[in-house]
């Protein structure tokens, strides 16, 4: 398996796990790392990996603002790779996973890795993302003629971003990774032009997440801002990767606005403000 570096803090070998009654079987405990409590999960029991060796590293990673370690044998290297190298996986391979591999990607030496929805572990883990509470609150725009087009490799994600539109009653499309969204987007405005409608009254925002196989969302922001027949679309970014460098290129690639994941109100506030502004423009 495979994760982004950038979401690694350090590496370390397995410290004293205080263990916590209670907890999904994959949750052996917490650490402290200096003074800052780390939930530990153990990947090999979370993926049903049946082994008699005890995982010798601890991986500290932040995911969007939260910060957790992940029990492994061993971190074998890392490699550079441009997300147009890193591929959707086989459906197969999707629906016997349940959706815990976003994505494969053959390394120089020709092995094959697959990419984990770290996501997804989190919200089976801790429950991170999957709390109805997070979208109490979130007020219906009012207007039922909004069409969100969305792109994310992580299910999680998915269900997280249609939850919060739902709640706003604004219609949406879903895609899987950047290469997808922007052929159908393509396609729509193909069919729309052709019958003389402009595409921004059929899609009225554009929301993508960063890392995805294929076509990351850095390329399809400015490859839609780019494209003068997309001008009056706004983009947002979405991303769990939230440090200032992740928003300083969502800025300069065209992005209208950069939203951290599973924030369904930052997320919902910001649509609104945009969408406002399109509603604006169009009058």
């Amino acid at each position: 398996f495979g994760i982004n570096v950038f979401k690694v803090r350090e590496v370390m070998h397995v410290p004293v796990i205080t263990h916590a009654p209670d907890m999904p079987e994959a949750v052996e405990g917490m650490v402290s790392l200096r003074g800052t409590m780390v939930p530990v999960i153990n990947l090999q029991k979370f993926c049903g990996v049946r082994t008699t060796s005890k995982p010798k590293i601890l991986m500290i990673t932040e995911y969007n603002k939260h910060i957790q370690g992940f029990l492994v044998d061993s971190v074998d290297m890392i490699e550079r790779l441009n997300w147009d190298e890193i591929k959707a996986p086989p459906q197969m391979l999707t629906s016997r996973l349940g959706g815990l591999v976003t994505a494969v990607a053959e390394l120089n030496n020709g092995n094959l890795v697959m990419i984990m929805d770290v996501e997804k572990v989190l919200a089976e883990t801790a429950g991170f993302y999957d709390n109805e509470s997070f979208y109490e609150g979130i007020e219906p725009l009012g207007n039922n003629d909004i069409t969100v087009l969305f792109a994310d490799d992580s299910s999680v994600a998915r269900n997280q971003i249609k939850k919060t539109l739902e709640k706003m009653g604004v219609k949406y499309i879903s895609t899987i990774n950047g290469m997808e969204a922007w052929k159908l987007l393509t396609s729509l405005t193909d069919q729309a032009e052709a019958s003389g409608i402009n595409i921004a009254d059929k899609i009225q925002l554009i929301l993508t997440d960063v890392e995805m196989p294929e076509m990351d969302g850095y390329v399809l922001t400015r490859r839609i801002k780019e494209d003068p027949r997309f001008a009056k679309i706004p983009v947002i970014m979405h991303s769990s990767l939230t440090a200032d460098a992740n928003q300083n290129l969502g800025k300069g690639v065209g992005a209208d606005a950069y939203v951290p994941k599973f924030q369904p109100h930052e997320l919902s506030h910001t649509l609104s403000k945009l969408l406002d502004k399109v509603k604006g423009k169009g009058q």
